[in-house]
């Protein structure tokens, strides 16, 4: 079935919670109609994101703080190794508490984050941050300056205008700069088999909170109409392939919490033993699957 939705048309795939998921052919990729207006979501993110979805995240970061660094001090590596000269000022907008920021500014960055939840504003000053308490938008973009990177990871899911979104992001850029978004892979191989052949419900599909649904390809073609080139792609551990194992951890925050563990474990040990860049090839032929459970990819910022 295809309905339409001012201006957005196509095929719905799921309905959930009474709204439907269309693979949208004016985007190119898929999304939640209705979409949520500014107000809502200003609700949402300012007041409720740390508090009611997400009350265990800086608990949780310090039992991980060993892997998140490990996560952090990669990423921080492909950005060094991508910018040919020594520039250094970072944007990370949905900052959260902060660690990313943080992290960056203990390897010598110039980091400013944007973050519109007063919470975790408040944690990230506490760490000596330099935070600016709101959304990105053309208004607050204007006062920013000029950056070598942009920094979105479990953003554009969330925003009613990912276009929008990522031209901010070009425009903030100093010529060359790197635009990285790291966004959750839906609707990914692993994600289709369990829902065709094991009974499986969508269970990534979460709106209001998750407006957006991307993949590889979509969000490379989102990064090319903007006027960037994807110069670096990545995929993180596929952790749904627990559930073709029989850990169905869906719900089950305990069961989740250790499947979460072996694969933290996994990634620390192949660090301690110095293969980390046989596992990011790995990530990487897997980005070229489709398979993993987020998608990370670098573009370059080309059109003037």
């Amino acid at each position: 079935m295809n309905i339409e939705w001012k201006g957005h048309c196509g095929e719905v795939l799921h309905q959930v919670k009474g709204y439907d998921v269309i693979e949208c052919e004016s985007c190119g990729f898929k999304h939640i109609i209705p979409i949520p207006g500014r107000d809502e979501l200003d609700k949402i993110y300012r007041e409720e994101y740390y508090t009611q979805e997400k009350p265990l995240y800086l608990e949780r970061f310090r039992e991980d703080q060993g892997w998140w660094n490990l996560v952090y001090d990669e990423r921080y590596d492909t950005f060094e190794s991508l910018m040919y000269e020594n520039r250094r000022r970072i944007l990370d907008v949905g900052s959260g508490p902060g660690f990313f920021l943080l992290r960056g500014k203990e390897r010598g960055w110039d980091t400013l984050g944007i973050e519109p939840s007063t919470e975790a504003v408040e944690h990230s000053r506490s760490l000596g941050l330099n935070i600016v308490e709101d959304f990105l938008d053309d208004k607050t973009a204007a006062k920013l300056g000029k950056f070598d990177v942009v920094h979105m990871s479990e953003v554009l899911e969330h925003v009613s205008n990912p276009k929008e979104m990522l031209e901010l992001a070009h425009n903030l850029l100093n010529p060359g700069g790197l635009v990285c978004v790291v966004v959750p892979n839906d609707y990914n191989p692993i994600q289709k088999i369990l829902t065709s052949y094991f009974g499986y419900s969508p269970w990534w599909v979460a709106p209001p909170h998750h407006i957006n649904y991307f993949d590889f390809i979509s969000l490379c073609n989102l990064f090319k109409k903007v006027g960037f080139e994807p110069v670096y792609q990545e995929a993180t551990f596929p952790i749904d392939i627990f559930l073709l194992m029989g850990d169905n951890y869906i719900g089950n925050d305990e069961l989740g919490r250790k499947c979460h563990a072996k694969r933290k474990q996994l990634e620390l040990n192949i660090d301690q033993a110095k293969c980390s860049l046989h596992k990011r090839e790995i990530y990487r032929q897997l980005a070229d699957w489709g398979i993993g459970r987020e998608v990370c990819i670098v573009g370059k910022r080309i059109k003037q």
